[in-house]
């Protein structure tokens, strides 16, 4: 799905946004070992492996409405490619990060439901941008506050701020985006078959000059999949039970259009009036847009092998299916390129730097002078270059940048990995912008822990009991063991 860049439609920003967001928010091992478990038909360790959170329970499922259709559930949970539907997830700029606080359809099981004549419906969610840690997703059925219930997802409906599906962000009209046995239709789906126009090829459609005089609008042209927005209207129109009609687009927050089908070939393109537009169907988003890696693959900005599998093997056919490439090692701060220690000019010569105990230190240094020196530096001293270089590394190393990402998009264990690259595996952080961050996304993880439990609220001041104590005894425990208390040894 697009992403609407907050500074304007800049081309090179788009093709400088979405590189990013394919490298980091959905790694190569989570589409490995989803892909693992989906095939051997574990969906539920598929969506732990892709950071979904279950929140259904298909025996409660075959009991309140039965069997067939927990059958239903179960098949199309079976089909789900986690790692894909994260692919696709709506993002927001500048950061790619999930769009916060919404909840998508996956799946409409009609003649289900009890909600007021609700139908049944497999939808994922994402918390909102106050809850999120590690970008987690939670997979639920809704199908009405009533029958949430039913489903045990009412306590997660209550707590989410939008709990109800959005008409714009909705997917069961394009499974292609979620479900593995349909990725193939991708590519007839996002126009690859056909090329890329533009709007251009709009501009003979009666109302569309009327459009651009009447209201004065700019909207990113270049990047609106017109070319499918026909096909797609029709498929909205027959998902309502109609063959024609008008829809409505929405290009960003500003900019309404509305598409008229008048028979099989006949489409008018008007502008909107407020009461007229609450009232008709919303395109969805995946049908407004032209699909990123699409756009990347045809400006060369991305090469098929960074993409998804499955998104690989649709837009690019003749393309070898080998997992996506590991980004180049870097390396360690102890080890140089050919695997020697590190080197540190110090005092007109060259020290190396290791790990001792799983500790960086100076290794031409022995311990009496470390001490002296660090006794130095604790009296506002300058430390050795040597000493410098450790605590550098360990404070602010060049890979903060890569951390913070890493941990921004969920990917945790990729964060470790190359903060254990460059300081090794046992290194212990020192207190700086290195550690600032790791601590950070523990303790969001917590918050996000009492969101889920409902223990806590929609912001600060309104975080509840639970939380309270967590921060008291933190607290507690900080102040009986100040940082003074404890004097070096001899």
């Amino acid at each position: 799905m697009s992403t609407q860049i907050a500074n304007g439609d800049s081309r090179l920003s788009e093709l400088s946004f979405w590189p990013r967001v394919r490298e980091f928010a959905v790694p190569a091992s989570m589409i490995e070992t989803a892909t693992a478990r989906r095939l051997a038909g574990d969906w539920a360790g598929a969506c732990a492996a892709a950071g979904i959170d279950v929140d259904l329970n298909l025996r409660s499922v075959a009991r309140d409405y039965g069997r067939d259709v927990a059958a239903r559930v179960r098949a199309d949970l079976r089909h789900l490619a986690p790692d894909l539907l994260r692919w696709h997830m709506p993002r927001i700029a500048p950061d790619g990060l999930l769009r916060p606080g919404l909840t998508l359809a996956l799946a409409r099981y009609d003649g289900v439901g009890r909600g007021g004549g609700r139908p049944l419906q497999l939808v994922v969610r994402t918390p909102p941008a106050w809850a999120d840690a590690g970008q987690r997703i939670s997979l639920a059925l809704w199908g009405g506050p009533r029958a949430g219930a039913a489903v045990g997802d009412e306590d997660a409906s209550c707590r989410h701020p939008h709990p109800r599906p959005n008409r714009r962000f909705r997917l069961d009209l394009h499974r292609h985006l979620w479900d593995a046995s349909r990725a193939g239709e991708l590519r007839v789906r996002s126009g690859g078959i056909h090329g890329f126009q533009g709007l251009q090829g709009f501009r003979g459609f009666q109302g569309f000059q009327g459009f651009q005089g009447a209201r004065g609008a700019t909207f990113p042209s270049s990047r609106c999949a017109v070319d499918r927005w026909a096909d797609e209207a029709r498929i909205l129109l027959r998902a309502e039970g109609r063959s024609e009609g008008a829809v409505l687009v929405r290009l960003g927050g500003r900019h309404r259009l509305v598409l008229e089908l008048l028979g099989d070939s006949e489409l008018r393109i008007s502008a909107t009036t407020k009461g007229r537009a609450s009232a008709l169907p919303v395109l969805p988003d995946a049908a407004t847009w032209v699909l990123p890696d699409l756009e990347l693959l045809r400006n060369g900005a991305i090469e098929a092998g960074r993409l998804h599998p499955l998104v690989a093997s649709a837009l690019v056919p003749d393309h070898a299916p080998p997992s996506r490439p590991a980004r180049p090692t870097r390396p360690s701060l102890t080890e140089d390129r050919a695997g020697q220690p590190r080197l540190v000019e110090c005092r007109g010569d060259r020290h190396r730097i290791g790990l001792v105990g799983g500790v960086l230190a100076p290794l031409d240094h022995d311990p009496a002078e470390i001490r002296r020196e660090e006794l130095l530096a604790a009296l506002t001293g300058t430390p050795l270059p040597c000493l410098q270089a450790i605590d550098e590394a360990h404070r602010h190393p060049a890979c903060l940048p890569d951390v913070r990402e890493r941990l921004c998009h969920g990917d945790t264990a990729g964060a470790l990995a190359v903060v254990e690259g460059l300081l090794g595996p046992d290194a212990v952080l020192r207190d700086g912008a290195l550690r600032d961050e790791l601590e950070a996304a523990a303790r969001q993880r917590i918050t996000y822990g009492l969101f889920r439990a409902g223990l806590a609220g929609p912001g600060p001041g309104r975080v509840r009991f639970a939380y309270d104590l967590y921060e008291r005894g933190r607290s507690r425990d900080q102040r009986a063991h100040p940082r003074h208390a404890t004097s070096p040894s001899p």
